[in-house]
């Protein structure tokens, strides 16, 4: 009885340790379309863009990190929202991807 509590325990924590895993990936993909997203907005808004990868910067140290902090990733995330905001109508897909961030943090409980 204990074996298979114990057994069916550990398969929890492996679909957990996957799940954690797919959410990091797909954390890292969208950061890498955020960065390119960025080049494209630095040739017209240099300073904005760099204050967006700053953000980014700092939310994909916070991603990174083995033992998260959520509150820090929140505020990385927060301020990256921040600093995408005025440029929701001439670059969408910027908006995009932050929503997409956002989702995914809120999917792994974050």
């Amino acid at each position: 009885m204990v074996e298979g509590a114990i057994s069916k325990d550990a398969t929890r924590k492996g679909r957990a340790d996957a799940a954690e895993e797919g959410h990091r990936r797909e954390l890292l993909r969208l950061f890498d379309a955020l960065q390119t997203e960025t080049a494209g907005l630095s040739r017209t808004h240099r300073e904005a863009a760099d204050r967006i990868a700053r953000c980014a910067e700092r939310f994909a140290q916070e991603v990174s990190q083995p033992k998260r902090n959520s509150h820090s990733l929140k505020l990385a995330v927060e301020d990256l929202k921040n600093s995408i905001e005025k440029f929701e109508a001439s670059h969408p897909r910027l908006v995009q991807i932050v929503s997409a961030i956002s989702a995914t943090l809120a999917n792994m409980g974050i």
